[in-house]
């Protein structure tokens, strides 16, 4: 296939990208890459290949909707910089146009007017930025809450999209309310146990090393509670409960019927 008939082929179906790089998606990569909803919530695996399709997502929205902004958010400057990193080699890897004018360790410009820029999770380092068309969010569940409440409101012009990727972390932050109670919110779960490329007796040995709880957040994608909690999160709900029942009678009382 021509270069042309391959640009119009990935432009017309995103999930032909990571064909194009030399890899075969799975059939849940395909669909991530081809959901026209604006907000979706990936709750994979380690080593499942969430990364690897949000830097073809990000890559694709550079390409194929440009001038376009794409913001690659981490709780660390570490984080961001690995998935920027997986997001230029995807790009290398692609025998498709436009080329970058100014690449760095944390930005890249591509000659269509396009940005992919890495920041680690403070507000101060979002503020500076507007109208996005992506916001990619990675360890989402390890992102302060104050700082997802600042970067909604940079889509509101844009009607950008909004994609979290994450393994749980407790029951607990914007992330697991989200997953439990958001709406309009598109939701992706794979855990390791559905992922072609990772080992069963290899899981096996992990859940003999790490542990129940490691091994259920980390591979099985559960809200488990932490070590750092004096209560379960069933203890506090319940206990939650029966406040409110408890305390509606005397809500009323003062009031005529």
């Amino acid at each position: 296939m021509s270069r042309l008939l391959t640009d119009f082929a990935i432009a017309a179906d995103p999930s032909q990208i990571m064909a194009a790089a030399g890899l075969e998606p799975d059939q849940w990569q395909e669909k991530v890459l081809t959901d026209a909803n604006d907000r979706h919530l990936l709750l994979c695996s380690r080593q499942s290949g969430k990364s690897t399709t949000c830097a073809a997502l990000a890559v694709h929205t550079a390409l194929y909707d440009a001038p376009a902004l794409v913001l690659l958010v981490s709780p660390s400057l570490r984080q961001s910089q690995e998935l920027f990193r997986k997001t230029k080699e995807f790009h290398q890897g692609l025998e498709v146009t436009p080329g970058t004018d100014q690449e760095s360790a944390l930005r890249v410009e591509f000659n269509n007017g396009s940005r992919i820029i890495a920041l680690p999770g403070t507000e101060a380092t979002i503020r500076g930025y507007s109208a996005p068309k992506l916001i990619i969010m990675d360890e989402a569940s390890r992102i302060e809450d104050s700082l997802y409440a600042a970067m909604r409101p940079m889509l509101a012009t844009t009607r950008g999209k909004l994609i979290a990727l994450t393994t749980p972390y407790g029951c607990r932050g914007w992330f697991y309310e989200a997953w439990t109670n958001g709406e309009r919110w598109h939701r992706t779960r794979i855990t390791a146990d559905m992922c072609p490329r990772i080992d069963a007796a290899w899981l096996a040995e992990e859940r003999r090393s790490i542990g129940e709880l490691q091994y259920r957040q980390e591979y099985m994608c559960e809200f488990v509670d932490t070590d750092e909690q004096v209560f379960s999160t069933a203890i506090i709900e319940n206990a939650i409960k029966t406040a409110r029942t408890s305390l509606w009678p005397s809500t009323l009382a003062g009031i005529p019927a």
